[in-house]
């Protein structure tokens, strides 16, 4: 038997559960069965109750069909849904770090994780941007890439949760480099020869010759040179107004954003409900949901588990790809 993939349930109180068992319910007993969701079991037999599944909640020793959770035990959650509790918070990084210890050991083939809320993470001590900051510290990583993917359109963004400012001071001509490295390895191990990688300008019209800025001249553009000269097939910089419609058409694999919006919002006009968020530069890997915790809707059962079903397919993908 291969190693399972593990799946972090995120915070107790949001919809992670939820969209969990939905999503386990939806696969056959055999992918459920290769499958450890780390986190409460109490939570995640409350929203196997609130959206109407039956499979039982079990221990991941246990023999037959159902949903195996490892169960990690933290004082004080609120034991309902839609609350900000840095309890919860400390629930999240826990399921991580313990998801973290298994793939690292060779115990796990892959991390699916359910949305975690960063307030409640960082109430609870742990002060990070995300799961990609957290999961590059506790892999002891020097650097971490968010790559968003889904059937028409992947990007790669050069930065992420920093404020627009240190995201321009962040494009620098090594970090964009390493961007395009890091992104085409991915797609060649993903199966794809020769990955057609566009480059984003960080400036309106790539700064048009330096009326709007000289950025890309200065460095956004060496990047790509030195890229090419490694003989990987990119162009750029390209305004970032025309080049995702590009890349929607079919004529790149790969967008390399410069900062999380210029990234984010194509990805999610065309992709809202089944783009996946997979981490690059890790020893380990780990995708995820491309949502956030709905504290709103949390309870209900009416999340829906399409992006956690996208997510447990791209990690099916991953564990089968070898890594280079």
């Amino acid at each position: 038997m291969s190693e399972p993939v593990v799946i972090t349930m995120g915070d107790p109180s949001g919809v992670g559960a939820e969209v969990t068992v939905k999503a386990l319910a939806d696969r056959d007993a055999a992918m459920r069965a290769q499958t450890i969701v780390i986190g409460d079991r109490d939570t995640m037999e409350r929203a196997a109750k609130v959206c109407g599944v039956s499979l039982p909640i079990l221990s991941p020793e246990d023999d037959g069909d159902g949903i195996r959770v490892a169960h990690v035990p933290i004082e004080g959650l609120p034991g309902e849904f839609g609350v900000l509790s840095p309890a919860c918070g400390e629930a999240s990084f826990r399921y991580i770090e313990r998801a973290v210890e298994m793939t690292m050991s060779g115990k796990a083939a892959c991390i699916v994780t359910a949305p975690i809320n960063k307030e409640a993470l960082n109430a609870a001590g742990h002060h990070y941007d995300g799961h990609t900051g957290m999961l590059a510290h506790l892999t002891g990583s020097k650097s971490s890439w968010m790559l968003l993917a889904s059937e028409r359109l992947n990007v790669v963004h050069v930065s992420t949760h920093v404020s627009l400012k240190d995201a321009i001071a962040r494009a620098t001509t090594e970090r964009v480099l390493e961007t395009i490295r890091t992104g085409h390895k991915h797609l060649k191990r993903m199966g794809l020869e020769a990955p057609r990688i566009a480059v984003a300008g960080i400036n309106p019209h790539c700064g048009e010759n330096g009326l709007f800025g000289n950025e890309d001249d200065l460095y956004i553009a060496p990047a790509v040179e030195a890229a090419r000269a490694e003989g990987i097939n990119v162009e750029g910089p390209i305004s970032a107004d025309t080049v995702y419609h590009r890349a929607y058409q079919g004529a790149f694999d790969l967008v390399i954003a410069q900062y999380h919006d210029q990234g984010h919002i194509p990805i999610k006009l065309v992709a809202f409900d089944t783009a996946v968020n997979v981490s690059l530069g890790l020893p380990i890997d780990r995708c995820s949901v491309d949502h956030g915790t709905a504290f709103d809707i949390a309870g209900t059962g009416i999340a829906k588990h399409d992006n956690m079903l996208c997510a447990l397919d791209y990690a099916a993908k991953m564990s089968a790809a070898k890594r280079t």
